[in-house]
């Protein structure tokens, strides 16, 4: 079921992003008057398509290769290789037949679709769920490292100071891309059992980083705070309320969430007895853990604090370009310590099974639209690369054809855009066969 739910959110999200991207082509080309042929989610590979409509002069359709999408502009040489109606005399409705200008808009009119809606997908977040940041000096019980951080040599425990001699004043800048895409090594001040010590990074540590199971280097020790009680759930059948606090299960101490789910495992599929501290007074409660040791809570710390900002529609805005501008930058900063070979190629491209792994296994819209907006920044700077058969190699050849007061001649033309769909297809393969072997690797 989890992996369904993640199939069906990676669909809906590609499939909203790839219709929005074409849209950006498809409105650029009738702007200036070109024909649009047809408008497709996925490939109608082969002619084999699930649904299509034909309104006015544009077919609309959903192919059933499921790798993306296009539009057919008239009069253009793209990955269809359609050379027929090349042969013929240029319209003056034809792509080929408008100044180089008009027709580099259309060109990047995909990639600046993908940009706007990122920008509407995260300025439409801050305004409908406003921004919340936890505190780094309220984390009493200090971070739980993963195995990564642990090989660099944090702690269970240890208490986040600064990075690069700059405070941690919210926990989430301990952890961001501007940090770890940096020119040197990170380094840690952090406080163990009361002393302060630092902490740097190996300089191979992009290549270690990027083979971590766990996205995050370090997540904040808790106190097992019950933030809502699931419905039905051994838990609410225990008595368990929001609020309450866990202190021990069968009269062993358990100071944090990281102790308490480890004896929790030991209880699975029997009863166990919590103590539990309820305003003043201490329960003793019993319940039936499940046989995936769960009792179902979601958990929290009272203890933080957070700081909780509300965003208006017009802070919103400036706001949603500031997060579109350093999420394209980190990607920019990613590709260049890819091409120095400072993170390896196959760690660093994820494909469909990857990409859906992080929408993750429930439906949670935040975490929806956020992973959307993410992922159409990335498809922005993917197609405006300069490979032929992409937008950005369309973009260099009429640049070349600006700058040469001519255009290239067809012949030349579709043997660029042979080779670039050979590139294209070899990459797709890399990348899928860099998901499947992920898998039997895991």
């Amino acid at each position: 079921m989890q992996g369904l739910i993640m199939a069906a959110q990676l669909i809906a999200g590609i499939s909203i992003l790839v219709i929005l991207h074409e849209f950006g082509h498809f409105w650029a080309a009738r702007a200036f008057g070109i024909r649009v042929e047809k408008f497709y989610l996925f490939f109608d590979a082969w002619g084999k398509k699930l649904f299509s409509i034909k309104i006015g002069e544009t077919e609309y359709g959903i192919g059933w290769l499921p790798l993306g999408g296009y539009v057919k502009i008239a009069g253009m040489i793209d990955e269809s290789l359609d050379t027929k109606q090349m042969e013929k005399p240029a319209e003056e409705w034809e792509f080929r037949s408008k100044p180089a200008w008009q027709r580099l808009i259309v060109m990047i009119g995909g990639v600046v679709m993908n940009i706007v809606v990122g920008i509407i997908i995260f300025a439409a977040v801050k305004f409908s769920y406003g921004e919340e940041n936890l505190i780094n000096s309220s984390i009493k019980h200090g971070i739980i490292p993963n195995e990564t951080a642990q090989i660099y040599g944090f702690e269970k425990g240890d208490k986040l100071l600064q990075v690069n001699g700059k405070e941690i004043y919210y926990f989430k800048d301990a952890f961001n891309s501007e940090m770890l895409l940096g020119k040197n090594p990170p380094v840690f001040t952090i406080n163990r059992n009361g002393i302060d010590t630092t902490i740097t990074f190996p300089a191979d540590y992009l290549e270690t980083l990027t083979k971590s199971t766990r996205g995050s280097l370090f997540i904040p020790r808790m106190e097992v705070f019950i933030k809502k009680v699931i419905p039905g759930s051994p838990a609410e059948n225990a008595g368990l309320q929001a609020d309450d606090k866990i202190i021990a299960i069968n009269n062993t101490p358990a100071l944090c969430f990281d102790e308490f789910q480890p004896m929790l495992k030991q209880h699975a599929g029997t009863a166990a007895n919590l103590t539990v501290l309820r305003g003043v007074d201490t329960l003793a409660l019993n319940v039936n853990v499940s046989s995936d040791s769960t009792i179902g809570f979601m958990p929290y710390d009272k203890s933080w604090t957070v700081d909780t900002i509300k965003y208006t529609i017009m802070q919103a805005i400036p706001a949603g370009v500031k997060e579109t501008y350093t999420t394209i930058y980190s990607q920019i900063a990613g590709w260049g310590k890819i091409f120095n070979g400072d993170i390896a190629v196959n760690k660093a491209l994820q494909g469909p099974i990857g990409i859906a792994k992080f929408y993750g296994p429930t439906w949670d819209w935040l975490n929806f639209w956020l992973m959307t907006a993410l992922i159409s920044l990335g498809l922005a700077f993917m197609n405006i690369l300069p490979i032929p058969a992409l937008d950005g190699g369309h973009v260099v050849l009429l640049l070349i054809e600006m700058l040469m007061g001519r255009p290239l001649s067809n012949k030349l033309m579709e043997r660029i855009q042979t080779i670039g769909v050979v590139i294209l297809l070899t990459l797709m393969v890399l990348i899928f066969g860099n998901d499947i072997l992920s898998l039997f690797l895991k």
